[in-house]
Order: C-alpha cells, then structure tokens, then sequence
C-alpha cells in the first residue's frame, strides 16, 4: 500500500487541475479512510496545494519558452518591433520637414 507522500507525488500534473478545495475533499478521504492522521490532514493539504502551485508554475514557465522558441521559429514580430501610429506620424512629418527644407534650399539656389 502506497503512503500518503507516495500518493501525493502519484497525482504530478494531475494535482494541477484540483483546487484548494479538492485537494482538502482528497485529504478528509484519506483521513476518513485512515490513511492520513488527522492531525497531520491540514498540512498535508497545504503541502499539496503548494506542490499544486508549484508545478503550475513550471508549466507556465514551459508553455512560455516553447510559445516563445515558436513564435521566433515562424519569424512573428514582438510588440516592441512593432512601429506605433504616433511614431510613424513623427517619421513622416520629419521626412515633409526635411523635403520642404530641400526644396527650400534648391530655389534658393536657382534664385542666385
């Protein structure tokens, strides 16, 4: 017969799906079942939610990094490669200012 430590790693990634609440139904089972002291249920419990929490975590992590090994692989652009509309307006009203400036200057010069 597996002990509760054994039966708690035995859940993996399966304990990611249960909330706080199931894991407490998970530990009064195991206490009414005698496999579990009552005395020891509430940090067992807690010990569960956070290896839970943990584990939610990692796999956050994971997705994370092969999202992102994927989006680099397909060549998508991040958000700050993005130009915004209020740069682009700035670069265009450079460009007008610096072509009325060269136009400016050329009539200077066919003017002499």
């Amino acid at each position: 017969m597996l002990n509760p430590l054994e039966k708690s790693i035995d859940l993996g990634l399966g304990l990611l799906m249960y909330s706080r609440e199931k894991v407490e139904e998970l530990v009064e089972e195991l206490v009414s079942k005698g496999e579990v002291a009552k005395k020891d249920a509430r940090q067992f419990a807690a010990e569960l939610v956070q290896r839970g929490e943990e584990q939610r975590e990692e796999l956050k992590k994971l997705i994370h990094g092969e999202v992102t090994k994927a989006l680099h692989y397909v060549n998508v652009a991040k958000k700050e490669d993005l130009v915004t509309k209020d740069e682009i307006r700035e670069i265009v009203r450079e460009q007008i200012q610096q072509a009325l400036r060269e136009q400016g200057s050329l009539k200077n010069e066919g003017t002499k």
